[in-house]
């Protein structure tokens, strides 16, 4: 097990929560040459694994498990090869093209194996010295020579062709950004065929687009839907928090959040301890609930009856859901399960994960302001996260603490995953940036969004695609990862451009 701490983090602060820990994803790797050079020059077979040692080496210190397969270098060792990494329970496998292989190395490996496949040819020279160059040298820097050839017969074995990075063994950036890719690319799958996602109550009855088979989520995406109680978090809440505990809870919620007085909205109001209080409850309760049920996310809605304790504990899982979220449990109200998991390939890929709609345009600036009420990823906002006594939830039952606060400025990754009428998954992806300027006081998230070339031209073409309401907000430009994730996953995806 290994314990990642404090991310997303780019710029280097401390950050005062601790992530949860989580297994590591498995990584396989094999090289591949070519039999009949090896009696033909002496000390090639030594220096290609030297080649592949430092490619491993690479790998190191990438938070991932690494299984060495040594070099296949004919077709009895390729067929040999596959039972060993069916075994292995990989979540990826890279390729090292060490040197020319003939496809007889790899046909049958990517006819059978299933787990993803990375063809990686680091050259380890820049450029061959021609004064001095030799049979040798060259067979040393042939990594790329292979390449067409294992994409056409992945084509003839009815397989997509595998993903590349090309580039040199030493001091190349790109190349290393590209296998870090990967790594995380790895991490999302491994977590995706591990999770257990709790799910509690219902969409929202009118909100047709939610709806979701939990059966069809396990079958794309691997995930176990978990389908909890609400009386199970309520039981908790009344029975299994202490006093004690309730003010250590208070002390930590205000270490994240500012309280700041009332502004314009007038259902808003500085924060009330009374408020604090059930956040801090609910908050507790929810974290044992989720050490209970052994739970790696939570899709929730659930209205009790009227003032009940029921309807008070799912009204106010606010704050805490936020925490979790921010600490690797990604979590969003509306019972949106789908979203749900737009969070956790988010939160595994490294770049937050927030719970996100549209909301109004603004027409003068050409921004639109995407936010959410409910919980969110506290980890990617910008500058200390806010809270807000709301005198009511518009639109749900309720009232209490309200989240509020803007995802970091700069670049930023959409991910909607929708359903088609054919009853298949959709990934519809875009690209933005977030930009600097006020936000509306009301207890919720809101985020100045710059799409190009307009924000009428994006929305028209977003909206063609057919996404769902919501959808999940991570920082950077993902684009490209989140797409090899739906590759992988064998699901269709768009980028919106």
């Amino acid at each position: 097990m290994e314990k990642r701490t404090n991310e997303p983090n780019p710029a280097g602060e401390q950050q005062p929560w601790e992530r949860r820990q989580e297994t590591r994803p498995r990584i396989g790797v094999f090289g591949v040459g070519y039999v009949k050079y090896w009696p033909q020059f002496e000390g090639l077979l030594e220096d290609l694994l030297e080649k592949q040692r430092i490619f491993l080496d690479k790998l190191a210190p990438l938070s991932v498990e690494v299984i060495d397969f040594g070099m296949v270098d004919d077709a009895q060792s390729a067929y040999a090869l596959v039972p060993k990494l069916k075994a292995a329970n990989l979540d990826l496998i890279f390729c090292d093209m060490l040197t020319y292989a003939t496809s007889s190395t790899f046909g049958v490996i990517i006819k059978t194996i299933e787990t993803p496949i990375v063809l990686v040819a680091l050259q380890p020279d820049k450029a061959m010295d021609y004064s001095r160059a030799s049979t040798y040298m060259q067979l040393y820097n042939d990594d790329v020579c292979s390449l067409p050839e294992f994409a056409g017969v992945a084509l003839r074995m009815g397989k997509p062709v595998p993903e590349v990075i090309i580039g040199t063994l030493h001091e190349d950036p790109g190349a290393d950004a590209q296998i870090e890719e990967f790594c995380r690319i790895a991490q999302v799958l491994h977590g995706l065929k591990n999770a257990r996602i709790g799910h509690i109550g219902h969409p929202i009855e009118a909100m047709l687009d939610m709806h979701t088979d939990a059966t069809m989520l396990t079958a794309h995406f691997g995930v176990h839907v978990v389908q909890c109680e609400a009386n199970q978090l309520v039981h908790q809440y009344v029975h299994q928090v202490s006093e004690a505990e309730v003010g250590q809870e208070e002390k930590r919620i205000l270490s994240f959040f500012d309280t700041p007085d009332p502004v314009s909205d007038p259902i808003s109001e500085k924060l009330r301890p009374a408020d604090l209080e059930v956040a801090a409850r609910a908050s507790l309760a929810l974290k044992k609930f989720v050490a209970s049920e052994k739970l790696d996310g939570l899709a929730y809605y659930y209205n009790g009856e009227p003032k009940s304790d029921t309807q008070q504990v799912m009204a106010n899982l606010i704050v805490g859901n936020s925490l979790l979220t921010s600490s690797g449990f990604p979590m969003c109200g509306e019972s949106d399960l789908k979203t749900c998991l737009a969070l956790f390939i988010m939160d595994r890929l490294g770049i937050g994960g927030s719970f996100a709609e549209f909301h109004p345009v603004d027409f003068i600036e050409n921004f639109i302001l995407v936010g959410h009420d409910g919980p969110h990823n506290i980890s990617i906002a910008q500058g200390k996260p806010v809270l807000r006594s709301l005198k009511k939830y518009h639109g749900k039952p309720g009232f209490g603490a309200g989240v509020e606060f803007k995802i970091k400025e700069g670049p930023i990754t959409m991910l909607s995953i929708s359903s088609t009428f054919e009853g298949k998954f959709k990934f519809v992806i875009a690209e933005g940036e977030s930009v600097e300027g006020p936000i509306p006081p009301t207890g919720n998230t809101n985020t100045r969004g710059f799409f190009k070339p307009d924000v009428r031209t994006f929305l028209t073409k977003w909206i063609k695609e057919g996404p769902t309401h919501h959808f999940a907000l991570g920082i950077g430009h993902h684009a490209g990862s989140i797409q090899k994730i739906a590759n992988y996953l064998h699901i269709e995806s768009v980028v919106v451009s």
